[in-house]
């Protein structure tokens, strides 16, 4: 039913509680191809304050060094999952994290999306977002969204 699934990760323990219901969702419907994809959020007006007055150079290192995190961040869970039997890619891209989601699961024949929701309501998800919801709402796929009280055991 399923060849290709996708788990959105942010690099939170409450992304990776996606990661436990995966495991069982993957061998169960043979899942041929599993992609582990982070988004790294480029800089904007709102994150430029918190940097602070750091020259270009240093924003370029800042820049690197937070694409290099999200690579190899990626690359650990993926290590993770073949130790336990699951064959996965790592995969990073830059952008808005709902729009890149989207965009992937059309270039690339996604057949469902496993993913975590934050939680978030009130002014907080008024304010932040949700990406989980954006992507729910726009994916021509079907999504398995993964509450916070459904993280029983996030250490995959």
């Amino acid at each position: 039913m399923y060849q290709k699934v996708l788990i959105p990760l942010d690099g939170s323990e409450l992304a990776e509680c996606s990661l436990e219901h995966a495991k069982t969702i993957i061998p169960a419907c043979h899942v041929a191809d599993v992609v582990v994809l982070q988004v790294v959020v480029p800089f904007s007006v709102q994150t430029m304050p918190a940097l602070g007055e750091a020259d270009d150079d240093a924003l370029r290192r800042i820049w690197e060094q937070n694409q290099k995190d999200a690579e190899e961040y990626v690359q650990k869970v993926k290590d993770r999952l073949k130790k336990q039997g699951i064959a996965a890619q790592a995969v990073t891209v830059v952008g808005n994290p709902s729009d890149e989601i989207l965009s992937y699961i059309e270039k690339h024949n996604v057949d469902l999306i496993v993913m975590s929701t934050h939680g978030r309501s009130g002014l907080s998800r008024f304010f932040f977002g949700s990406v989980a919801e954006k992507v729910s709402r726009h994916s021509r796929v079907p999504v398995l969204l993964i509450a916070p009280e459904g993280c029983r055991n996030p250490s995959v």
